[in-house]
């Protein structure tokens, strides 16, 4: 790595991918619109992890992040008559709870002033023998830096680049169409580029 350059691949999630599509989903799905509350326990049982990979993207407060799974699930149960069986539970979920994570980013922005991000814990941080690199720490300050983009263009970059969504699947998150998630990714890009360019940084993607 080049010194002084963000490597927001240190960030990369390496979580499992979503399930398949399960006929034990199905018929829980089916089930709890018929008032089966023990059907939608265990659909949450089955997926509480996996949506909660995904969220601890968006806050790691774990306070908040419980409460952001939670919500989840409610906004899910409460819709649950949109489900189409034709993707899995899992994908479904997913989308969901990008939403909800976007949804909490924006309140957060509108309730608080952007706070400057420091650079000084990376060059700490880079200083350090690359075998003893902390890559929570890491990640944990990519998520800060990115928390000082637009919460739309902030979305998008995590979709891409920490999740390593394609476009056609970060589409699918989002409700956006491929050509919007390519022009928002190279628009979100350029002002991060700008971020770390006025302290003199480098953004790697790799």
């Amino acid at each position: 790595m080049r010194h002084g350059a963000i490597n927001l691949a240190f960030a990369v999630d390496r979580t499992k991918n979503a399930p398949a599509l399960d006929e034990a989903d199905l018929e829980d799905a089916r089930d709890s619109l018929e008032g089966d509350s023990e059907a939608y326990r265990r659909l949450v049982e089955r997926h509480q992890a996996y949506v909660g990979q995904i969220l601890w993207r968006f806050s790691r407060d774990r306070q908040v992040h419980e409460e952001l799974v939670q919500d989840v699930f409610v906004e899910a149960y409460l819709n649950l008559n949109s489900y189409r069986e034709e993707a899995p539970f899992a994908h479904w979920l997913a989308r969901i709870a990008t939403r909800v994570g976007y949804r909490y980013w924006k309140q957060t922005k509108r309730q608080r002033r952007r706070e400057n991000f420091s650079f000084k814990d990376w060059d700490q941080l880079l200083a350090e023998p690359s075998e003893r690199m902390d890559p929570s720490q890491a990640a944990a300050l990519v998520h800060e830096l990115l928390a000082q983009l637009p919460p739309r263009d902030r979305l998008v970059l995590t979709l891409r680049y920490l999740q390593e969504l394609d476009v056609a699947e970060a589409a699918r998150r989002t409700g956006w169409s491929k050509t919007m998630v390519k022009v928002q990714t190279w628009r979100a890009l350029k002002k991060l580029q700008k971020i770390a360019a006025r302290a003199g940084k480098e953004i790697s993607l790799s």
